[in-house]
């Protein structure tokens, strides 16, 4: 019998591997970016397919400037994507020196800034035989045009929300979605219930720091457990990317095989974690750091 060497050491364990359908944000505090530093944070291997490209004007209050990227390009992305990573075919890999190959079943979906772009995403979702589908439902883009930004709106609803199986609207998007004002917990709360009514999926909405009171709450509901998630307030403004990191850490533990509500809790702390530890710039917001909780 050959001895085997010291040397040669069993294949690490392939992580989980994450997809993000998202904008690019050029600070770096949101976006695909926020997302691709939560998944690696989180241990999982993340990838990002750009729906659109977003920069802030300093010379405009800050507001958005929206580039979005071609539909082919879009379509291209997520052929790519789901071909490298989807179920295994042809040929097995040799056990011997190949770690097992993960399979993409986990996908967040950020913003995508168009009508035409979410029929592209809806279909890819459609054909991708996605697992977990987490959706934040990025409603409005800063600086929009009103009457395209409610055609947005209104095609997220009906083609991409039907799709997910955890939604993670703030308390405008929630609004948006259920129908209802959104003053205090309560609201909050019957927020998440009709959201949950409409789509099927578990949801997590946000209150943060938009609710009065000295703590950060927010809403997950299932259709069967309601429980109220909170933190002491870190400050009274808004993070950047705080949004988009919750969405991802949410998906991170979902493909890592987390239940739904182990993995709001442990979104929850994450971002907690991140503003506590924000990063201040010469833009009038902080940034989340998603190294925060080291």
């Amino acid at each position: 019998m050959t001895p085997v060497s010291a040397d040669v050491q069993s294949p690490a364990a392939a992580p989980a591997v994450v997809l993000t359908i998202a904008g690019s944000e050029a600070t770096g505090g949101a976006g695909a970016q926020a997302d691709l530093k939560t998944f690696q944070e989180l241990g999982v291997f993340g990838i990002a397919n750009l729906t659109c490209i977003v920069s802030f004007d300093p010379n405009d209050s800050w507001n958005h400037r929206f580039v979005p990227v071609d539909q082919q390009v879009i379509a291209d992305q997520l052929e790519a994507t789901t071909a490298a990573y989807g179920p295994a075919s042809g040929v097995p890999a040799d056990e011997a020196s190949v770690p097992e190959r993960p399979v993409l079943d986990t996908v967040k979906i950020g913003m995508l800034g168009s009508p035409a772009t979410i029929g592209t995403v809806a279909a890819a979702l459609k054909n991708g035989r996605f697992r977990n589908v987490v959706l934040d439902p990025v409603l409005i883009c800063k600086g929009q045009e009103p009457g395209h930004a409610l055609d947005t709106d209104q095609a997220l609803k009906s083609q991409i929300l039907p799709l997910a199986t955890f939604v993670t609207p703030n308390q405008f998007e929630a609004e948006s979605l259920s129908g209802l004002a959104i003053t205090d917990v309560e609201s909050l709360k019957a927020a998440a219930v009709r959201i949950h009514e409409l789509s099927g999926a578990a949801v997590l909405a946000k209150g943060g720091v938009r609710l009065e009171g000295p703590d950060a709450v927010d809403v997950y509901y299932d259709g069967e457990t309601l429980e109220v998630l909170s933190a002491p307030k870190v400050g009274e403004v808004a993070v950047s990317g705080a949004g988009c990191s919750l969405a991802a850490a949410v998906t991170a533990e979902l493909a890592k095989g987390s239940t739904p509500l182990e993995a709001a809790r442990a979104a929850k702390d994450f971002v907690t974690a991140g503003i506590r530890n924000r990063v201040a710039s010469g833009a009038p917001f902080d940034a989340l750091w998603q190294g925060g909780p080291r």
